[in-house]
């Protein structure tokens, strides 16, 4: 779905779309997924490491043309529901 209505408007700039899409998803998961605060150096090499990653997944969404985009938004929305159900569970513990 994504992949074709990229390919049908922007076909010259598709990795570049297709690499911002995934950067920013990946982030978000990431966020979502790991509750520890890293240390800053730490932190910020998880963040080179997953952009440098994020170039094989683009490779995956543009060339091999698998969903990836459409999965990420799938992972994000589990994620957030998930931490979403935690927060009123750790809200609901602290009002007892």
């Amino acid at each position: 779905m994504v992949y074709e209505f990229i390919i049908a408007n922007y076909y010259d700039y598709t990795f570049a779309i297709f690499y911002v899409l995934n950067l920013i998803l990946l982030i978000i998961a990431y966020k979502l997924g790991f509750a520890r605060k890293l240390p800053l150096l730490k932190s910020v090499t998880v963040y080179i490491l997953l952009a440098l990653g994020t170039v094989i997944v683009a490779l995956f969404a543009g060339i091999a043309k698998l969903p990836t985009v459409e999965s990420l938004v799938i992972v994000n929305l589990v994620l957030g529901i998930y931490r979403l159900r935690l927060h009123n569970e750790r809200k609901a513990k602290h009002t007892d």
